[in-house]
């Protein structure tokens, strides 16, 4: 499968701005995760772009991404995608198998929180997110309220960082796609 195909595959299924900019930052997070890991960065690109595609006609957690899954096997993606996308959702109790169905899950909801960060920052930067603001916003549960927080700290453990450097990484991460998700470098 190439990016091209995924990137269809999100365009044809999510008709929001904000569900293609998530797939956007969480692709790049999980590029930049597999060249660290040296790893396939196209396939965890595609992983990262596709996880949430189903989002917007599948928005509950019985069918999101259970019935999403069945939609990405009958168009040919592989096996390791599809259940590494399956990880993403703690609530489906998957165990993981590779590096990439524990990082798909720790850069999910780190990549949307931290781009929430950001946008409440003066000069809506990247540049600006340090760890200790992140971890007082994550305090806050009136902000991003429908983020789960304990999914942002269980995925950096799950993942086998500390969370200060799991946050610095993802804002470095998503840096090359600022533009496109409405943030600064």
């Amino acid at each position: 499968m190439h990016r091209e195909n995924a990137w269809d595959i999100l365009l044809e299924y999510s008709q929001e701005e904000r569900t293609r900019k998530h797939g956007i930052a969480v692709e790049a997070t999980m590029q930049a995760y597999a060249r660290l890991l040296h790893e396939d960065e196209e396939k965890w690109g595609i992983t990262g772009l596709l996880h949430d595609f189903d989002w917007e006609i599948h928005p509950t957690e019985d069918l999101h991404p259970k019935e999403g899954s069945k939609l990405l096997a009958a168009r040919g993606v592989p096996e390791d995608i599809r259940y590494a996308i399956l990880c993403h959702a703690p609530f489906l109790g998957m165990e993981y198998t590779s590096q990439m169905d524990r990082a798909i899950y720790a850069c999910d909801e780190l990549s949307g929180f931290v781009i929430a960060c950001t946008l409440v920052k003066p000069g809506k930067s990247l540049s600006a997110i340090e760890p200790a603001s992140v971890r007082k916003k994550m305090k806050d549960k009136a902000f991003a309220r429908t983020v789960r927080r304990e999914d942002l700290v269980n995925g950096a453990r799950d993942l086998g960082v500390e969370l200060d450097e799991h946050i610095r990484f993802v804002a470095e991460a998503l840096k090359p796609v600022a533009e496109q998700l409405g943030v600064n470098p």
